[in-house]
């Protein structure tokens, strides 16, 4: 029993009709590869799908610029003739710029001047004061910031300067007061030590009398 015939109309359910898609795209690409094969075809196919996704066979024997270019000769079409001429308008368009930017810098710089007339120049003139402007509003932005930073830098080496100089002085309070401690020391050790000696020697001269207020000096050994 034959299979019923499907009628060719939109399917309007999406993934259907991605589905359908995706087979017959198969089905046609290698019907290609077969024509390419069985019969030494020529064969190229573009495919866009509704969603824009791209898809191309070409056959092995051949590259898609000879395939184009053997199109192009078979059939007399040139297919780049409108791109070339929009081309050739672009780099008309550009060169005409590129011509007026060229003459316009030589008359700022002053050449060129003796085809303009008065209202030309008097433009010509305008144009060089706005430029002259921003040309010196920019320099004077451009010293002002240069200022400000070096300013900064040299609040940061008085910044640094200056505590170097209290770490400096920090350091040497403290050597001070360790000299000072160790004068301390030594003056309260040689006391003791002159006052060890004196009981020793009242020991040995119990005559001996102490004057300055009970301090002993070399007076005392002297009178002893």
């Amino acid at each position: 029993m034959g299979r019923g015939k499907i009628e060719i109309k939109r399917i309007e359910n999406a993934t259907n009709r991605q589905v359908t898609y995706s087979k017959r795209r198969n089905g046609i690409f290698k019907k290609a590869q077969e024509l390419t094969v069985l019969c030494d075809a020529k064969v190229s196919l573009i495919m866009f799908s509704s969603t824009g996704k791209f898809h191309e066979f070409i056959s092995p024997n051949i590259s898609t610029k000879a395939f184009f270019d053997l199109y192009q000769k078979t059939t007399g079409t040139d297919l780049w003739i409108s791109h070339y001429e929009k081309m050739q308008e672009n780099y008309r368009r550009l060169k005409e710029i590129n011509k007026k930017s060229r003459r316009e810098i030589r008359q700022r710089m002053g050449g060129d001047l003796d085809d303009l007339n008065i209202k030309e120049l008097q433009a010509l003139e305008a144009k060089m004061d706005s430029s002259l402007v921003a040309i010196r509003d920019r320099k004077y932005h451009v010293i002002k910031t240069q200022t400000d930073t070096h300013r900064k830098k040299v609040r940061n080496l008085e910044e640094r300067h200056a505590n170097l100089v209290f770490d400096l002085e920090t350091k040497l309070d403290q050597q001070d007061g360790i000299v000072e401690s160790e004068g301390y020391y030594n003056e309260a050790a040689n006391g003791a030590s002159n006052l060890h000696a004196l009981r020793l020697y009242q020991i040995h001269h119990p005559n001996l009398v102490l004057h300055h207020g009970g301090r002993f000096d070399s007076s005392d050994l002297r009178l002893a």
